[in-house]
């Protein structure tokens, strides 16, 4: 008989194993009424404010500033707490114009991807809450925007915003940023791509009713406040017989390009006003051509139909069989209604056009009225 190994020796010198008590079942606690809102789980308290940090202003500032034309775009990252969407932190994705539309999509994707594998590994902000577009002269309305906003709010929590950079108002010293989510009801008729002149008359769409403005609000922190106000506060000067006009300086100069009465832009904005309307007229008349076509086609096949009938009641009344009834749609090939969603935006991009002039030749004219009195003519 051989000996037993090692290995049989210490295995059958030790206890043997006890049977694994059953774990009981985990118990949960209801969450406090006070801590509902704070942890707001299902995420059923409305949007009511987006707030941006400083930093993050100052890089679409950059982005938009160092791309070319209105193509700056990117991601905002934050988080939605308690109604409040605390955007902290952006990225700006990459712009692909020669590439093909597929290549340039997959592109942008992996470099989201990895964008936010590396904030995550650095423990960053990796919580997608919306994107940023650079826009000029107001005129965001746009098929692409609409596109990528409609996948946001399908897909994130609280559906997401949209913060709209006007590059056009920066340059004129005024940083305009607004931030929007698509309303309800565009929503409904954007999930069923139904934008027949019925469906927007059930949905009670226009221009106006695409897009839901929300409060925005800038927050810095204390050491940023606090030196912003050293530089903006005056401080008097050491010397006891300084002139008047230096007794007092400050760390910013002051700025005289808001006393400006040059047109400000105002011929371009009007050359963007009258292509607006040409690109409306232009996509008005193909509609027009559609609508004509399928008037026609409908016609046509509303008159097989009728002599149809007329044939198989001489037939019945000459005591024959009367033709089997055919498909129509299959005889006749009636186009589906045009949609009128790319109308609806060129409407939209005229009225912010008109809007954008508005406002530069009002403040043109007080100017040049200021400018006139001062003078004394």
């Amino acid at each position: 008989m051989a000996a037993p190994s090692m290995a049989a020796a210490l295995a059958a010198s030790l206890p043997a194993p006890q049977a694994a008590p059953t774990p009981a079942a985990p118990t949960y606690e209801a969450i406090p009424a006070s801590m509902s809102k704070a942890i707001d789980i299902e995420a059923e308290i409305p949007l009511t404010c987006v707030q941006l940090d400083g930093i993050v202003i100052t890089k679409i500032l950059k982005h938009s500033r160092e791309a070319f034309s209105t193509t700056a775009h990117g991601l905002l990252l934050g988080l939605d707490l308690d109604g409040i969407l605390e955007v902290s932190n952006s990225f700006a994705l990459p712009n692909h114009n020669n590439d093909d539309d597929e290549k340039a999509t997959k592109s942008i994707a992996r470099y989201q991807q990895s964008m936010l594998r590396s904030l995550k590994e650095v423990q960053g902000d990796d919580n997608v809450v919306g994107f940023y577009q650079a826009t000029s002269l107001g005129a965001f309305f746009n098929q692409s925007l609409i596109d990528t906003q409609a996948i946001h709010q399908d897909r994130l929590r609280h559906g997401g915003v949209v913060v709209v950079h006007d590059i056009s108002q920066t340059a004129r010293g005024n940083a305009s940023f607004r931030a929007f989510k698509l309303m309800p009801a565009f929503m409904d008729a954007y999930r069923r791509a139904n934008f027949s002149t019925a469906g927007m008359i059930s949905h009670r769409l226009t221009f106006t009713s695409i897009l839901e403005e929300i409060p925005l609000r800038v927050r810095t922190n204390a050491l940023l406040s606090s030196y912003l106000n050293t530089l903006a506060t005056p401080s008097t000067s050491t010397f006891s017989g300084a002139h008047p006009g230096v007794a007092t300086t400050s760390a910013l100069p002051p700025s005289y390009s808001l006393l400006d009465i040059g047109n400000m832009g105002l011929t371009k904005n009007l050359e963007q006003v009258a292509e607006a309307i040409d690109n409306y007229r232009t996509e008005e008349g193909n509609v027009a051509y559609l609508s004509r076509q399928i008037a026609r086609e409908k016609l046509r096949a509303e008159t097989y139909v009728a002599k149809r009938k007329e044939e198989n009641a001489r037939r019945v009344a000459q005591g024959l069989n009367a033709l089997p009834e055919e498909d129509v749609s299959r005889l006749f090939r009636i186009p589906p209604e045009p949609s009128r969603l790319e109308s609806m935006l060129l409407l939209g991009q005229v009225d912010a056009y008109a809007k954008s002039l508005e406002s530069s030749a009002g403040t043109g004219l007080v100017k040049m009225y200021a400018a006139k009195a001062s003078s004394g003519v």
